[in-house]
C-alpha cells in the first residue's frame, strides 16, 4: 500500500473542490435519511431533520487490528452468552451493585419477579456491540508490530445504535471513491491512492435485518388460537429522534414479508400487549380491526427500556409483562445486565474468562482489555480510590457508571471534583478505566457544532449477532444455534473530545480507510508534527 511519508490524507483539495464535496455530503445525507428528526420542531404538515454528524473523508485505520477485531467477535459472542446464562456469576459480581444501585436492583428484581413461573422462551437473539480503539504503546514497545494495540473500549448488548447511520455514511464515502471527489485535480499523483479494497464494504443494515429474521422463523407458527399470524414488536423510545437509525431495519424486514411494530415503552406495551395462557405474547393493533385478531410476537427487539428513568411504575410492570411472554427478547433481562460496565470490569480479572472460556480464547480475548478497576473496597477498589483521587494519576482514567446512551463519563480533574461530593457507599456504582491512548490522524467533521478541521481519534463497532438456545438449568450450558458474519459501525471525534457519540454532538459517522501497519504509524508520526486546526 502507499506510503504516507509522501502521498497526502486527507487530499488537499482546492476551495471549490472542498465546497462541492461539503454540498455533496449534505445532499447524499438528506437523500438517503443520514439524519436526526427534530422532535419539537414539526407540526402535522411538516416534518424536519438534520443530517447526522459524518466525516468528509474516511478516517485511516490499520487493517491488522480492524481485521483482528472482526475475527474476536464469535469468540466475544460466545463469552457473553455464556455470562447470560449463569445466573449465579451476575448475581455474585452485581451484588454491590444491586445493593447500592436503584437502577441495578429494579431490573434485578424483574428478572426474579418474572423467573418465579420459569421463562417460557426457548431462545435469545443477541445483537452485540464491541467498542474498540487503537492503543498507542510505542513508549512501550520493543519491536515495530507492537506499537499499536486494539483495545475495547466498552460492550453493549442492549439497544446497540448507529448501524444503519453507520452503512450510510460508508456508502457516501466509497460513492466519493468511485466519483473521484477525493481526487486533487491539479495533483492527483499527491493523493494516498485509495482502492476499494481499502474501503471495507458495510453491510450492517443487512445483517441486523438476517438476525431478527433468523429469531422470527425460529419462533415459528403462532401458538394461540386466536392469533392469524406473527410479528416483530420495536420496543421504541416516545418523540424518537433517532428514526433513521430503526426504520430501516424495519423497512428490510417488510420486504421479506415480516410484519413488525413500532410499541413506545411503556405504556403502549400495557395498552396493546396481552399474555396469553401459554406466555404467548399478542399484540393487539390500536389500527387494525378487532375482528381480525391480534397477532402473536415472535422477536422483541429493545431500542429502549436501557435507561433508569424509563423504569417508573409502568415501566417495571411493561418489562414484566415482556420477560415472562416466550417471545424471543433481544436482549434477554439477564443479557441485558452483561452491559453493566461492572461486568466488563469483572471479566477483566485474571483467570476469570476461564470460567466462561477455553485458555486459547480466554487468551485472545484478554489482549483486548485495558486496565479496569472497581470502586469498592476490596484491594484492587482501593487501589482504584487512590488513583482516581491523587492529580497526579486520576488525568490518566476516565470513572464510568453502569449507563448507556452516552456523556454520563468523568475524565480527569472532574473525577476527584465528583467523588470530593459523593458519598462513598455510592463509589460503588462506578468502575475506574484507564484512557486509552489513542493515535491522532487527520480529517474533516461536519455536525451541528459546525466544521471541523484536524486532529481526530476513531473508534470501531464491531456488531456480533447470535442466536441461543437457553439452558433449562444450572448445569446446561446455553446452545448457539447460529452467529452471523460480524458487521461494523465507525465513530469519530476530535481528538480534544473526550466523549464520542454521534446524537449527543460529541462525534461524527465515519467510515475506515484501511492501510498496513507501517504506512498508520507513518502519518501518525505526521500528525504529531501538525499543529492543530479548529
Amino acid at each position: 500500500m502507499s506510503n504516507v511519508l509522501d502521498k497526502q490524507w486527507p487530499p488537499s483539495l482546492s476551495d471549490d473542490q472542498l465546497e462541492s464535496l461539503f454540498n455533496d455530503s449534505k445532499d447524499w445525507q438528506i437523500l438517503h435519511g443520514s439524519v436526526l428528526k427534530l422532535i419539537n420542531s414539526y407540526d402535522d404538515n411538516n416534518a424536519l431533520a438534520a443530517t447526522v454528524g459524518t466525516t468528509l473523508f474516511p478516517s485511516i485505520f490499520p487493517q491488522q487490528q480492524f481485521n483482528e477485531a472482526l475475527q474476536l467477535q464469535e469468540t466475544y459472542n460466545k463469552l457473553y452468552v455464556a455470562v447470560s446464562e449463569d445466573e449465579e456469576w451476575l448475581f455474585e459480581n452485581l451484588q454491590t451493585l444491586i445493593e447500592a444501585d436503584d437502577f441495578t436492583r429494579t431490573l434485578w428484581n424483574i428478572h426474579q419477579e418474572a423467573k418465579k413461573d420459569g421463562y417460557p422462551q426457548e431462545f435469545t437473539l443477541g445483537i452485540f456491540r464491541s467498542d474498540y480503539m487503537i492503543h498507542d504503546v510505542s513508549s512501550q514497545a520493543s519491536s515495530a508490530d507492537q506499537k499499536h494495540q486494539l483495545k475495547q473500549v466498552e460492550f453493549n448488548t442492549i439497544a446497540c445504535a448507529g448501524g444503519v447511520h453507520s452503512n450510510k455514511v460508508s456508502d457516501m464515502h466509497r460513492h466519493f471513491q468511485r466519483s473521484g471527489k477525493y481526487l486533487r485535480h491539479d495533483q492527483p499523483e499527491s493523493t494516498l491512492s485509495m482502492a476499494p479494497l481499502n474501503m471495507p464494504l458495510n453491510h450492517t443494515l443487512k445483517t441486523l435485518t438476517d438476525g431478527l429474521a433468523l429469531a422470527h422463523e425460529a419462533y415459528g407458527s403462532p401458538k394461540n388460537a386466536q392469533a392469524t399470524a406473527t410479528c416483530v414488536l420495536f420496543i421504541v423510545q416516545p418523540d424518537n429522534f433517532n428514526v433513521a437509525d430503526e426504520r430501516p431495519i424495519e423497512y428490510a424486514l417488510g420486504e421479506r414479508s415480516i410484519q413488525t411494530y413500532r410499541v413506545a415503552f411503556a405504556e403502549e406495551v400495557l395498552a396493546d400487549t396481552s399474555l396469553g395462557p401459554s406466555g404467548e405474547l399478542l399484540y393487539h393493533s390500536p389500527t387494525r380491526a378487532a375482528s381480525l385478531g391480534p397477532r402473536e410476537v415472535s422477536v422483541v427487539y429493545f431500542r429502549a427500556g436501557f435507561a433508569a428513568e424509563e423504569y417508573t411504575t409502568t415501566g417495571h410492570q411493561a418489562r414484566i409483562q415482556l420477560e415472562k411472554s416466550r417471545a424471543i427478547k433481544c436482549p434477554s433481562l439477564l443479557s441485558h445486565l452483561t452491559t453493566f460496565k461492572k461486568v466488563q470490569q469483572a471479566l477483566a480479572v485474571p483467570g476469570i474468562l476461564n470460567r466462561f472460556l477455553s485458555p486459547e480464547d480466554a487468551a485472545r480475548i484478554s489482549k483486548t482489555f485495558h486496565s479496569l478497576y472497581p470502586m469498592d473496597e476490596s484491594d484492587s477498589g482501593l487501589v482504584a480510590r487512590q488513583l482516581a483521587t491523587n492529580p497526579e494519576t486520576a488525568k490518566n482514567y476516565i470513572l464510568k457508571p453502569s449507563l448507556e446512551g452516552g456523556g454520563h463519563n468523568l475524565y480527569g480533574e472532574d473525577i476527584r471534583k465528583f467523588l470530593a461530593e459523593t458519598p462513598p457507599a455510592a463509589w460503588y456504582n462506578y468502575v475506574l478505566m484507564e484512557k486509552i491512548k489513542s493515535p491522532a490522524v487527520q480529517n474533516s467533521l461536519m455536525s451541528a457544532q459546525g466544521v471541523y478541521d484536524g486532529s481526530v481519534v476513531s473508534e470501531l463497532g464491531v456488531f456480533g449477532i447470535c442466536l441461543w438456545k437457553c439452558g433449562k438449568d444450572k448445569k446446561s450450558r446455553p446452545d448457539i444455534v447460529e452467529q452471523l458474519k460480524p458487521c461494523w459501525s465507525f465513530k469519530t471525534k476530535s481528538a480534544s473530545v473526550n466523549e464520542m457519540s454521534v446524537v449527543k454532538g460529541y462525534g461524527c459517522f465515519d467510515s475506515p480507510f484501511l492501510i498496513d501497519s507501517d504506512a498508520f504509524k507513518s502519518s501518525c508520526h505526521l500528525n504529531s508534527r501538525k499543529p492543530r486546526k479548529e
